[in-house]
């Protein structure tokens, strides 16, 4: 399934209600705080990269409080649970 993570910059004073209103978005299965350069790190799943596209961009990167985003796309996984074997992202 293809899988994008997407790192974004945000409002000091609105990372908790920004990541509220992501976590809700179609497609977003996961949303972290992290430290550094970034404030949230979300994951985003869906059946096409067209949809991934149209989420991304008339959706999520829509929501108040976000200053910047960089978008990188999984081309493959490599899960623990499945042993350490590689599991297409197609």
């Amino acid at each position: 399934m293809p899988t994008a993570i997407i790192m974004l910059k945000i409002d000091h004073r609105k990372v908790t209600r920004t990541a509220e209103v992501i976590l809700d978005l179609p497609g977003v299965t996961d949303v972290y705080s992290v430290s550094g350069r970034y404030d949230l790190l979300v994951i985003l799943k869906s059946e096409s990269l067209d949809t991934i596209e149209s989420l991304i961009t008339d959706h999520l990167l829509k929501v108040e409080g976000i200053v910047d985003s960089e978008t990188m796309f999984a081309f493959r996984s490599y899960d623990k649970r499945e042993g350490g074997k590689a599991i297409g992202v197609d």
